[in-house]
């Protein structure tokens, strides 16, 4: 499952994976649970694959950042918690993106990317790549495979 049917919604703990969409809103399973919850267009949004990360070059794709950490821990979680105090989180984040900006990622911006990052790695969601890059992929080695 790709960052495009994962959601994050305002007020509510955890992610959300998008089941379907209703006349009124959409319906959502808690990654955290599994229940199913309806929500209205009212409500405050935000899908993974659109959210980025302030650095001080550009604005980096969360999915980028995800896939920095899943480097740096080997598909593994986090040595890290969302729970754990500010130094250790900004000190950890810096080792994943040195030049992130931090005037404008707060600690509370930090605790999200990680806590996400883990609960998408316990769920089994670790494909952070974009569909436009995996299919690039996909045209070079079927183009290397021609030339074979």
């Amino acid at each position: 499952m790709s960052l495009d049917k994962i959601l994050s919604i305002g007020g509510k703990p955890g992610l959300f994976k998008l089941l379907t969409q209703t006349r009124a809103g959409f319906v959502a399973e808690s990654l955290l649970d599994g229940k199913k919850i309806t929500v209205g267009f009212k409500n405050n949004v935000s899908v993974l694959s659109e959210i980025a990360i302030y650095t001080l070059d550009a604005e980096i794709p969360l999915r980028e950042v995800f896939l920095k950490i899943q480097e740096k821990e080997n598909g593994e979680k986090t040595p890290v918690s969302h729970k754990d105090d500010k130094l250790k989180l900004e000190e950890y984040f810096f080792e994943i993106l040195p030049n992130y900006d931090e005037d404008r990622v707060y600690a509370s911006d930090i605790k999200k990317v990680i806590q996400w990052y883990n609960m998408l790695q316990e769920q089994g969601i670790s494909d952070f790549e974009a569909k436009e890059e995996v299919k690039e992929e996909a045209k070079e080695e079927i183009k290397e495979e021609e030339k074979n």
